[in-house]
């Protein structure tokens, strides 16, 4: 399993409010339809928040925030490492233009960010915690 962390920003002729009500609700269910066809078994939406916890935890490391430095929202899919030289069925073919397609209406390309990784997860809920 691989997991993909879209980094976004929004396009500059958006406040941050029409970025998250596009991203959510018109781009949202295009992820959701595309899923079982791009074989994504999870999809989280991470809108940012302005808080002072998150500016003072930036500025004590020296990171830029605030509006226009700060992603506007992360997306992160869970997908499946597609087998080496499978080709995408049409149906998915056709699905990932969709999505991309509809991307160019709110996020900044230019200024986002993906990762693709494996996940290590070091904590998780109360049975990390020590006792």
């Amino acid at each position: 399993m691989l997991k993909l962390s879209y980094c976004l920003h929004r396009l500059p002729s958006m406040t941050r409010e029409e970025f998250q009500d596009y991203w959510r609700g018109t781009h949202a269910p295009l992820v959701a339809a595309a899923a079982p066809h791009l074989g994504i078994h999870r999809y989280v939406q991470s809108h940012t928040v302005d808080h002072p916890l998150a500016a003072a935890t930036a500025a004590s490391r020296g990171i830029p925030s605030g509006d226009g430095e700060d992603y506007d929202g992360i997306a992160e899919l869970w997908i499946e490492e597609a087998a080496p030289g499978r080709d995408p069925t049409p149906e998915a073919q056709r699905h990932a233009a969709l999505l991309a397609e509809d991307e160019a209406n709110f996020i900044d390309f230019t200024r986002s960010r993906m990762i693709m990784a494996r996940e290590h997860v070091v904590a998780e809920g109360e049975e990390s915690r020590e006792k």
